[in-house]
């Protein structure tokens, strides 16, 4: 028997890369699965009526996905849930139970569990999510939370990546790059405390970028909104890794191009200044900096009149052809290809 000595980095390939190498060969067996792999949550129909379950799980491993140094435990347990339900919400869905397991080290007492856990329900409660089982075991590297959310749609309401359209506009929610810059106020602290302990941390003006990368939202409203407006989108998946890496995505699975306009890009003014304090530009900050949880979608040219005049909205380019390719279109009116430099959880050390 010949040995195989080739070996090939984890990072040669990427985390969606690797997802696509280890999955491409999945056959689904079972009626009940409507969609698999590749998409923001898997489509399940177990009833064989018009409602169907999403089911999705995110999982988020200490020193790659937060520090302790300055994220507080209620904060963590908080945002691991919100990652989730953001999954069910980028389908046009509604969360409705997670299942919670952890892997957790012994420099972790009792009470540090508890406040953990106090923000997982916190954030249950405010989106009436119930908590309905899990696991816990021991750890020798640090904290491990893996989540998975169960949720419904109607099946003729699930919105899929693979919906854009030439014609449709592309649209998102609220504004990006906040999450980023407040990670960047939040490292820079934690290098000075390194060298100085003494020196107190200066937050000072930076309350909404903060509470941008400690406790984000999920965007349950806008998903409310779709339906109060009777409006379908065409395709859509929440903001996590990055608004340029989610528009390749939305671009490659509907097999089309898109222009993207650099001009309409949604930034917060504190996003904005903070990233000229960091010598940044705010609008790489917004393509590639991620966990903005916002909802990208696309919509039809006709449903314009029904979101122009909405303040959380924001239309920010078209889709194209596929073979005009994905591109920005800069300020200064220069056409680029759109590339993704997300934050890529395979690669960060």
């Amino acid at each position: 028997m010949l040995e195989n000595n080739t070996r090939t980095e984890l990072s040669a390939l990427g985390e969606f890369g690797l997802i696509k190498h280890l999955t491409e060969h999945i056959e689904l067996k079972n009626p009940s699965t409507i969609k698999g792999v590749g998409d923001d949550a898997a489509v399940i129909n177990y009833t064989n009526t018009n409602t169907v379950t999403l089911v999705s799980s995110d999982m988020l491993v200490e020193g790659v996905h937060f520090d302790l140094t300055y994220v507080p435990l209620k904060h963590l347990g908080y945002k691991s849930v919100i990652v989730n339900l953001s999954d069910i919400y980028a389908m046009n869905g509604q969360p409705k139970q997670i299942v919670v397991s952890m892997a957790i080290s012994s420099r972790f007492s009792l009470e540090a569990v508890e406040e953990l856990y106090a923000g997982m329900l916190l954030a249950c409660q405010k989106y009436g999510v119930d908590l309905v089982g899990g696991d816990t075991t021991s750890s020798l590297s640090g904290l491990v939370i893996n989540i998975t959310v169960l949720g419904e749609c109607e099946k003729d309401k699930v919105v899929y990546r693979h919906g854009a359209k030439e014609g449709n506009l592309l649209c998102v929610s609220g504004d990006l790059g906040g999450a980023y810059m407040g990670l960047q106020i939040l490292e820079r602290e934690k290098t000075i405390f390194k060298e100085n302990p003494n020196i107190q941390p200066d937050l000072e003006g930076k309350d909404y970028i903060l509470e941008r990368q400690l406790k984000p939202e999920a965007r349950k409203d806008i998903v409310k909104l779709f339906s109060d407006l009777n409006l379908q989108p065409r395709s859509m998946m929440d903001v996590s890794d990055g608004l340029a890496s989610e528009i390749l995505h939305i671009c490659t699975q509907s097999n089309v191009g898109c222009e993207l306009y650099e001009e309409k890009i949604p930034i917060d003014s504190q996003t904005y200044d903070t990233a000229r304090q960091f010598n940044l530009d705010a609008t790489v900050c917004a393509l590639s900096g991620g966990e903005d949880y916002e909802l990208l979608f696309t919509i039809d040219a006709a449903d314009y009149d029904k979101v122009k005049n909405l303040p959380d909205f924001s239309v920010i380019g078209h889709i194209t052809n596929k073979e005009k390719g994905t591109n920005l279109v800069t300020k200064s009116g220069t056409v680029a290809a759109l590339k993704a430099q997300g934050w890529d959880a395979l690669l960060k050390k």
